[in-house]
């Protein structure tokens, strides 16, 4: 079997000399070999975010001393639209040590920091750049991002949303935000709406941050926004809630239209009873509708995973999203592999599956898992 490449190794001697051979195009003073000599000495010895770092390190060194000088030479050497530079692949991607010098080396450069992050923003990714900025400058910071957020660039837009995520994933958590977003709420009332799925699915993603630590204010706010909501404003919505459906919130499913279920649960039938790691579990359950309307069902299931320790850690699946009719009953089935995964360990004993609707756990059964 091949070996799947690796992101760090995206992050090469090759980029680093597309970049030297971009910056001695702008500023022929540059010392390209010395520069190359010195990026190139650990390199491959580092890790993905540590060669970012290097490589963003290694630029300050070698450009000039003065910062704002510096970083318009790193602006300029992203546009290549007149095809005066080398193209590089995946270019979005393995150009963030540009916005990392920035990260680690700006600081004290607020307002050049900030014009350059909304022009390198439109190429590669500065969520994780503008977030120092986030949190030692906050109100000039938030400042232009409230002006961002109107931009006719989606890149920027969706930085707007995606660099002042309170938990961001790979990058410093926002603890002032964590502890009040009311200051990113007033951000995402401009994009909530907006047209590209792009920066919508940010906002999702940071509304579904915010609910992990203020759930009644992401609940209200999502009340809101659910009068009158259009299909794309409910799929926000939707997403954004996520963590609290999983969790059986019954208010965030009442927003999504999901009532206390009026439905019985029977012939839940787990299949091998006992199951080797490695193999399938098959089950299969019938839901019939004890109402004399018809209703809008989630229907989940969850399994409660043996931990170390001998306790259960419930993990909660997907299962079906559906309309059933006044009395009617649905026979739903579905497999579970039990193999390994890098995100979960498992461990030999009595697991146990159970279905919820709506937010509800109607019912259950056991299995056996044996490791060999």
């Amino acid at each position: 079997m091949a070996d799947f490449p690796l992101l760090k190794d995206m992050i090469d001697s090759r980029l680093v000399g597309q970049i030297a051979d971009r910056i001695a195009v702008i500023h022929p003073a540059f010392e390209r070999d010395g520069f190359l000599r010195s990026v190139r000495a650990e390199l491959d010895t580092l890790e993905l975010k540590q060669r970012f770092a290097w490589v963003a390190d290694k630029l300050r060194q070698y450009l000039p001393a003065d910062y704002p000088a510096a970083l318009a030479i790193l602006v300029e050497i992203l546009n290549d639209a007149d095809g005066r530079f080398e193209p590089i692949e995946d270019a979005g991607f393995r150009l963030l040590p540009i916005p990392t010098f920035v990260y680690r080396h700006g600081l004290d450069h607020l307002e050049a920091s900030l014009d350059a992050i909304y022009v390198i923003t439109r190429y590669t990714s500065c969520e994780g750049a503008i977030r120092p900025y986030i949190i030692h400058h906050p109100a000039a910071t938030l400042a232009r991002l409230q002006k961002w957020a109107l931009d006719e660039n989606e890149h920027v837009r969706r930085l707007v949303s995606e660099g002042s995520r309170p938990r961001l994933p790979w990058w410093p958590q926002l603890t002032d935000l964590i502890a009040d977003p009311t200051p990113t709420l007033a951000l995402l009332e401009h994009l909530k709406d907006d047209p590209s799925l792009y920066v919508r699915r940010s906002v999702a993603n940071h509304l579904n941050d915010i609910g992990k630590d203020h759930p009644e204010l992401l609940l209200a706010r999502m009340e809101a926004w659910a009068i009158g909501a259009g299909d794309e404003r409910l799929w926000l919505i939707n997403h954004a809630l996520r963590t609290l459906v999983k969790r059986g919130d019954q208010r965030a499913l009442a927003i999504l239209g999901y009532g206390p279920p009026s439905v019985a649960l029977s012939n839940l039938k787990l299949e091998p009873s006992t199951l080797l790691f490695g193999d399938e579990l098959e089950f299969s359950f019938r839901l019939r509708n004890l109402d004399d309307e018809p209703q809008n069902l989630l229907i989940d299931f969850v399994a409660h995973f043996l931990k170390a320790n001998g306790s259960r850690a419930p993990k909660v699946f997907k299962l079906k999203k559906m309309r059933l009719p006044a009395g009617e009953t649905v026979t739903i089935g579905k497999r579970l592999a039990v193999r390994p995964i890098s995100t979960r360990r498992y461990y030999p004993g009595r697991q146990r599956l159970e279905i919820q609707v709506n937010g509800r756990v109607l019912g259950g059964a056991e299995f056996e898992l044996v490791m060999d």
